[in-house]
């Protein structure tokens, strides 16, 4: 079996937008930790995978395609900075009240990906920017980082900036892996 790290994209991969969606890449801009995190993460010999929330797609505000061609551009853009590419990214289109399997705080796309990839969940980490992202990782069984300083969270652990989730995920490797 292999082993993940699940990447929420808004706010973890990219910058969130304030109270609007990322519709297209113009919009798009990488938070600069993700680079050196995504690199770390694939030498430690982890799939990395995107699950994300997409509501605009449900709210009309983007297509599916639209959503592809961001997708397809991210990962080119991060083979033409020399950086590894996301192995997958899985992605919900639905609206919160469409009452889906896949929408977080549900676990549809990690448990997808796991049977997908053949992936380990006990192994595995999801990294994210909300509580709703901490429960479909708790409830898919990985271990969990929030990034951001809320007060209370169900993550296993808490991160200030995506910089230091490399620290974290560091902690449970073995030393040949270091």
């Amino acid at each position: 079996m292999q082993r993940a790290v699940f990447f929420d994209r808004d706010g973890v991969v990219n910058k969130r937008l304030p109270d609007d969606y990322v519709k297209s890449w113009s919009e798009f801009e990488f938070l600069p930790d993700i680079f050196p995190l995504l690199a770390q993460v694939k030498a430690w010999g982890y799939l990395a995978i995107i699950v994300s929330n997409q509501r605009g797609i449900a709210r009309g505000l983007m297509t599916e395609k639209d959503l592809k061609a961001l997708h397809a551009k991210m990962q080119r853009e991060l083979e033409a900075r020399g950086e590894p590419a996301f192995d997958d990214i899985f992605y919900c289109p639905h609206d919160t009240a469409d009452d889906c399997e896949c929408r977080k705080p549900k676990p549809g796309m990690i448990l997808d990906a796991a049977e997908k990839w053949d992936i380990d969940l006990s192994e595995s980490w999801l990294i994210g920017d909300s509580e709703t992202d901490v429960l479909a990782g708790n409830a898919a069984g990985c271990r969990t980082i929030l990034i951001g300083d809320q007060d209370e969270t169900e993550a296993e652990f808490q991160a200030e900036a995506t910089v230091d989730v490399q620290d974290i995920i560091s902690r449970f490797q073995a030393p040949w892996q270091l």
